[in-house]
């Protein structure tokens, strides 16, 4: 599995339909340099922006299918990137005391042998 399969689908933005008069009014405010009526507040977009994306790295890595179909389930199941859970999962490791990270990796290993 590599980040391209993590990649979230960017959704289609539907436009509003304006009446003719509406349009006609809003370039009448243009012209004489007033706001738009029509304009709606921009959307802030969901996903990563080039700001954030320095702070990222792109990493390719391997996962079982059972593995890869949990974390489907739980990205449609949370409305959560996958690659953002990964990120959480990583980080709730990492918060664990050495004991209990011992334990996990124990548990998992033996998980996996059957």
């Amino acid at each position: 599995m590599s980040l391209t399969d993590l990649k979230r689908k960017k959704k289609k933005v539907q436009q509003t339909k304006i009446s003719v008069e509406d349009f006609i009014e809003d370039a009448n405010n243009y012209a004489l340099g007033k706001p738009s009526v029509l304009e709606a507040k921009p959307a802030r977009p969901k996903g990563l922006d080039k700001s954030t994306t320095k702070i990222f790295r792109h990493a390719t890595f391997t996962l079982t299918e059972q593995s890869i179909a949990q974390l489907n389930a739980l990205s449609k199941e949370t409305n959560i990137a996958k690659s953002r859970l990964l990120r959480i999962f990583i980080q709730e490791f990492c918060n664990k005391s050495k004991h209990e990270q011992t334990e996990l990796l124990e548990n998992s290993h033996s998980d996996s042998v059957n």
